[in-house]
């Protein structure tokens, strides 16, 4: 997952008019400008319509340079005519560095969180609960599938020279049933354009299952199935999870009487294909709602509610199955962070065909690997 700042803080009161005039010389063989606005659409703004005479994607960084000389920074849109609209913020980002400290207090603290879950997970006594190293196979694997989806995300914004932190992991020990809450990075600055948005916010899930994948199929062909027991967790089937089962033990599981035995690695797996599912929900802030607002801009917002229907009619069929409220905190999570789109600077430039592509893919994915009822308590 990832947050990005809003590019819209508190402008200066007064527009110099020897810099709106300076910017609209500077770009003058990038955008051929009809009309300027001062104070608009907030006092201390200037805004420019017109059109590019280049293509938008190869000369915003350029644009950018020019405009951030004179202390703005401009935003492309599109009015309700057509007509593209260069916004010039009275403000340039320069995020202060971050205190890694902190990442690397929080990644030890996760490693720990999942190693102790681990060793709680199939230990058959109080004892071998507590012998934290037991926990390895759990541990190394949740934190290769979670480190590879945050780098992707870093990586791929770094690529994009967006300033962004290093991954925030977030330990949560005895209380979760996977020793975490995942992790997340924070972009400090706005996003150049949506194919830097969409490569942002693709890169995550597709690093992590390029790990979370093979581990759950390993795990799964060294796993043993027996017969369910009458009381316990039974994990949740997504097509893809359901499938894998069926490749590797020639049966539908679970069945009336049995199902797969996860073992740490194994788990570690579906726990993989769960938390690349959470990201993909195309809503608000989460990877998904950046791939699909990539796709489809501001009709990405209609969403919202259906996918908040869907999850609270989800919530209530896990309430009336066996008394759990599946959904019931990350509902409470989209509530308030799934309202808002990262909204790039320049929200014109269009995805190219090859992501457009790869867009549709990961939605094709996320249907896939998404689990409806993740968990069921029998008995």
């Amino acid at each position: 997952m990832q947050q990005q700042p809003s590019p819209y803080t508190a402008p200066t009161p007064v527009v110099s008019l020897e810099k709106v005039e300076k910017m609209r010389r500077g770009m003058a063989h990038l955008f051929l400008v009809g009309d300027t606005t001062l104070d608009e659409p907030n006092k201390g703004f200037v805004r420019y319509r017109g059109r590019f005479l280049v293509d938008s994607a190869t000369c915003f960084d350029e644009l950018r340079a020019i405009f951030e000389a004179e202390g703005f920074t401009p935003t492309v849109r599109e009015d309700e005519n057509g007509r593209i609209l260069i916004v010039a913020i009275p403000q340039v980002f320069n995020p202060p560095a971050s205190n890694w400290h902190i990442n690397l207090i929080l990644f030890i603290a996760t490693v720990l969180a999942t190693l102790l879950t681990g060793s709680f997970y199939n230990a058959e006594t109080q004892q071998q609960a507590f012998q934290i190293w037991r926990g390895w196979p759990f541990s190394l694997s949740i934190m290769l599938i979670l480190g590879a989806h945050e780098l992707g995300h870093y990586f791929a914004a770094r690529y994009h020279k967006v300033a962004v932190t290093l991954p925030y992991f977030i330990p949560l020990p005895i209380i979760s049933p996977i020793g975490t809450m995942g992790a997340v990075i924070r972009m400090k600055a706005p996003i150049k354009n949506k194919r830097a948005l969409f490569d942002i916010g693709v890169a995550g899930p597709l690093a992590g299952l390029f790990f979370a994948l093979p581990l759950l199929f390993y795990g799964l062909a060294t796993s043993e199935v027996g017969p369910i027991s009458p009381n316990g967790l039974l994990e949740g089937n997504s097509i893809l999870y359901y499938l894998a089962k069926f490749v590797i033990h020639g049966q539908f599981l679970p069945s009336a009487t049995s199902d797969v035995y996860l073992n740490q690695v194994a788990w570690a797996g579906w726990v993989g294909l769960l938390v690349t599912a959470l990201n993909l929900m195309p809503v608000g802030q989460l990877d998904g709602g950046h791939i699909i607002y990539s796709l489809i801009g501001l009709r990405a917002k209609k969403l919202y509610m259906p996918v908040m229907a869907t999850l609270v009619a989800l919530t209530a069929a896990s309430f009336f199955i066996d008394s759990t409220f599946t959904w019931g905190i990350w509902i409470l999570l989209l509530f308030f962070f799934g309202r808002v789109h990262a909204e790039p600077l320049d929200d014109v430039t269009p995805l190219d065909p090859r992501r457009r592509w790869l867009g549709i893919a990961a939605m094709v994915i996320f249907v896939l690997i998404f689990t409806p009822i993740p968990f069921r308590i029998l008995g």
